[in-house]
């Protein structure tokens, strides 16, 4: 049996601290998403969106964890400063990693489009929350530019591309042959609600008076794992949120938090 620990961000799971030593089985590999790291280790590392990647590389996390970023494609430095001519962009809008080497990362999202899309919907649907869908369309607006190691270790993600960060590591971790996976902070959202992770506020997520997002595409996304990988049994630790029939005749088991640390045997001084 091959066991995964798939952590996402969720408030349920705020209990829970990964630690740089082992603190649970040996047999356990774990998945972590994002921020995650700043709490202490996990052995794979899954980061979506670009700032949080630019922040975890030139942190050098992935010198010594398996890392797995979006869209990341390792190109000739030069190739930023041509790319930077074909905009005019603020300063204020172009985000360059610390290092500088020969070989560099580029990401980004067009503040012209994103403003296009702001008015779209919002002629499409005048009930928007407008303040709160600004916050959203321009996170992490801009020019990213990461240089890049010799023989940069990163992982790209090559499928499921679009998806969200704990349902990506989700399904890395089938991906890389678990037959066991425990999923822990993996917490639905709700548009009426506010935002429901553990890092809002912090650099490169959504502040603390954000709301929460429609969950229909992470449901999507969690149905079509559970629906892929059918050998694979999967356990919810303590869900927050219900998704309902959508499960029939999918076999998820949930768990407590007492009964993950007595599966897993998880050190219990890592409880808060």
């Amino acid at each position: 049996m091959s066991k995964a620990l798939v952590i996402g961000n969720g408030e349920s799971r705020s209990w829970y601290k990964p630690c740089e030593k082992k603190i649970m089985s040996n047999d356990v590999i774990t998945w972590g998403c994002n921020a995650i790291y700043r709490d202490g280790g996990v052995d794979n590392l899954v980061a979506i969106d670009y700032g949080m990647q630019q922040e975890i590389y030139d942190y050098e996390y992935q010198k010594t964890h398996n890392c797995w970023f979006a869209d990341w494609s390792v190109l000739p430095a030069e190739v930023a400063e041509m790319t930077l001519m074909g905009f005019d962009l603020p300063p204020n809008f172009i985000h360059r990693s610390k290092n500088k080497t020969a070989n560099c990362v580029i990401q980004g999202k067009d503040p012209a489009t994103i403003q296009q899309r702001i008015d779209a919907l919002s002629e499409l649907n005048a009930n928007l929350d407008m303040d709160d869908l600004q916050k959203k369309l321009t996170k992490d607006v801009g020019v990213w530019i990461t240089y890049v190691d010799d023989n940069d270790p990163i992982k790209n993600i090559d499928f499921p591309r679009g998806w969200a960060a704990g349902t990506t590591a989700l399904h890395l971790a089938c991906q890389q042959g678990a037959t066991e996976v425990y999923m822990l902070g993996f917490d639905l959202s709700s548009q009426n609600e506010l935002l429901n992770n553990i890092y809002k506020g912090s650099n490169y997520y959504l502040p603390a008076d954000a709301k929460g997002f429609n969950p229909q595409n992470w449901v999507n996304q969690l149905l079509a794992v559970f629906r892929e990988f059918k050998n694979t049994q999967f356990y919810w630790v303590e869900p927050k949120h219900n998704i309902g029939s959508s499960t029939d005749n999918i076999d998820i088991r949930y768990l407590t938090k007492t009964e993950l640390c007595d599966t897993l045997r998880i050190q219990s001084h890592i409880l808060t």
